[in-house]
């Protein structure tokens, strides 16, 4: 969401903007100002919320649980544009949320939405040496992650703190087996085009349990690139990584040691075994494929993977990886994972991959594409549901037609489960279930809100 200055809510004056949102919301009338297509009944009409913030079906409740300029336990604020997000069991019955911040270090304005303060009125509580990089003045990025510490129980936001800083443009990420989140830059920014002293484009991993901030270690092993979203197969510890470029690629890294993703390993792209340089994309008049056509992958080895001259996916296309439109999201099911390739198809209006595995290289299908906006809207993040249906967050850039989170069955009807009836219709971004299956976590880029989402999960109707 491209943010303008009139629109900002920052310090205390975005705190009284959400005074008394922190409950369940039931409404009582059906919000028919839309017109909706579903393929199925999915939970039912949506029922208008009267605090204007967020439309959802008949006996579903949210709850606001953090908002971008609140005031965290170290004493700096909430970071605005939060994104990707990973939940984490702490036990006794408690979750660790991290939080990716989209705030690009080249940006003046994304500068002001930091951790510091709308006019960097805290940023002396950050040591800049604790992050990866700094602005040419010595002061710290203010991209990063935040951790929110959450009480299942209780349903009380238990503490917030910055666990990664000075990072740029953290967009999506993934959760690991092993505890940890993976944040991803989703930016080529170096000291010669930017206000930064370092190359960005990185992986960083965040332990969920570290209770300040990390060391801010990249993985370059893992490539720099424009890097939206990982998932990790949690029986071999590979990595499948997705790339925000209309002329994209999908990698995957084979670690060195599995978990120990430090230690560095080998990145590899997707290519059709049988068609070296295809196009999966369906654009402008292009047809590769049809929606449930399968085609067999092979991975291409990368090199010089730090890529200083921001041309990986490129090499690896001339090297004959198949292009895909804005691989954005990306999830680990039952054996398989899915991804959203945001700009996919003729509408350019989204596709759904889905890719199983094999110690051969595996087959991808195409498993949707929007033939109609309203069914589906540039999908961005992904989950997959405790019920194994897909929850998509979407992202579509317009302020006429509303973002919505959608559903998908595992044969591929879209329903509905809500829609952002925010001013400024910003994207939804970071769904994820709690460990019991019970609560979608999900924010809202603008202005900035972390959502707790319940209801009646198992009750959707297909």
């Amino acid at each position: 969401m491209r943010l303008q200055r009139r629109d900002l809510l920052t310090g205390s004056a975005a705190a009284l903007a959400f005074t008394g949102l922190a409950r369940s919301v039931h409404a009582q009338t059906a919000a028919t100002e839309e017109t909706y297509v579903n393929e199925v009944s999915g939970y039912g009409p949506l029922i208008r919320d009267p605090n204007r913030l967020l439309d959802l079906p008949e006996g579903f409740t949210y709850q606001v649980i953090s908002q971008s300029g609140d005031t965290m336990d170290d004493g700096l604020f909430v970071p605005g544009q939060p994104d990707g997000m990973g939940c984490f069991d702490l036990g006794g019955g408690r979750v660790a949320l991290v939080i990716n911040h989209e705030l690009k270090g080249s940006s003046a304005l994304h500068r002001n939405l930091g951790p510091g303060g709308f006019h960097q009125e805290r940023i002396g509580l950050l040591d800049p040496a604790r992050g990866y990089d700094t602005y040419k003045d010595g002061r710290a990025l203010p991209g990063g992650t935040t951790t929110l510490v959450y009480d299942l129980e209780s349903r009380r936001t238990v503490s917030r703190h910055l666990s990664l800083a000075g990072t740029s443009t953290n967009c999506c990420g993934g959760h690991t087996p092993w505890g940890s989140w993976l944040t991803c830059e989703e930016t080529e920014d170096t000291p010669a085009d930017a206000d930064v002293t370092k190359s960005h484009g990185y992986v960083f991993e965040v332990p969920a349990a570290a209770t300040g901030l990390v060391d801010p270690v990249p993985l370059k092993a893992m490539g720099r690139f424009d890097h939206e979203a990982v998932c990790v197969d949690p029986g071999t510890g590979i990595v499948y990584l997705t790339e925000d470029k209309n002329d994209g690629l999908f990698y995957r890294f084979i670690p060195t040691t599995p978990g120990k993703l430090a230690e560095g390993g080998r990145l590899q792209a997707m290519a059709f075994r049988d068609q070296p340089g295809a196009d999966t994309r369906n654009q402008d008049g292009a047809r590769e494929w049809a929606v449930g056509d399968w085609r067999e992958v092979v991975w291409i080895g990368m090199e010089d993977v730090e890529s200083p001259n921001a041309d990986l996916r490129m090499r690896g296309h001339a090297a004959g990886a198949a292009l895909v439109a804005r691989g954005e999201g990306v999830f680990w099911g039952d054996g398989e994972l899915y991804m959203t390739a945001t700009s996919g198809g003729p509408l350019k209006r989204g596709q759904i991959l889905r890719h199983v595995p094999s110690p051969d290289g595996g087959r991808v299908q195409l498993f949707l594409e929007s033939a109609d906006e309203r069914t589906m809207n540039m999908g961005d993040n992904i989950t997959v549901a405790p019920w194994g249906h897909l929850i998509v967050c979407e992202d579509n850039y317009s302020r006429d037609i509303r973002n919505h989170l959608k559903g998908v069955t595992p044969d591929g009807k879209v329903y509905t489960i809500g829609r952002n009836v925010f001013t400024g219709n910003s994207e939804f971004a970071g769904a994820v279930f709690s460990p019991d299956g019970q609560v979608l976590f999900v924010n809202i880029m603008y202005p900035g809100v972390t959502f707790a989402i319940r209801g009646p999960w198992t009750s959707v109707r297909t």
